[in-house]
């Protein structure tokens, strides 16, 4: 089993929008991806899961982070960096079992110029630290508001070709 991460607990977010379409690809190449958002965190989840404690809510969610063999992260822009509760949800998962020498790729939006590229790039050292495996194609989309139609589906034909690319490589990684 293969996890998409929307890596934002903000409702009908953007990245939510990504991790979507990102599935809806995988399965047009017969690839299974299960998404998380991490909108379904528990809303307590600094006083419930983390220092050791294990809530009755978060089970589910870290059976799923200990199944998976591969993730791919959709993290949004905030701060000139990753969301809080990324890493809040990152502490909270079994250490090192949820991670450790699995595969991932990492995906950032922002609604700037940039496409989040120093978030990727601090989550890159948080993702080494754990021992995964990065796959060194990293993808930014900048301007995620003007990128996707009504659909959910990008505009951008070039968007698209690279995002391809990373999909094919992250399946044969």
């Amino acid at each position: 089993m293969n996890l998409i991460i929307s890596g934002t607990n903000r409702e009908h977010s953007n990245s939510l929008k990504v991790a979507h379409y990102y599935q809806k690809k995988l399965l047009q190449q017969g690839e299974d991806w299960t998404i998380l958002s991490l909108a379904t965190l528990p809303s307590d989840i600094t006083q419930s899961d983390l220092y050791g404690k294990r809530s009755e809510e978060f089970k589910p969610i870290q059976n799923l982070i200990s199944s998976a063999e591969k993730f791919i992260f959709i993290i949004p822009e905030y701060n000139g960096s990753f969301p809080g509760v990324l890493k809040t949800f990152i502490d909270a998962c079994s250490f090192p079992s949820s991670f450790f020498h699995k595969k991932v790729a990492l995906v950032g939006l922002s609604s700037g110029k940039y496409g989040n590229i120093r978030g990727v790039d601090h989550f890159t050292g948080v993702c080494n630290y754990m021992r995964m495996h990065v796959l060194p194609l990293k993808i930014h989309i900048a301007k995620i508001q003007d990128e996707m139609n009504g659909e959910g589906e990008f505009k951008d034909s070039l968007t698209i070709k690279f995002i391809d690319e990373q999909l094919s490589e992250i399946v044969a990684f």
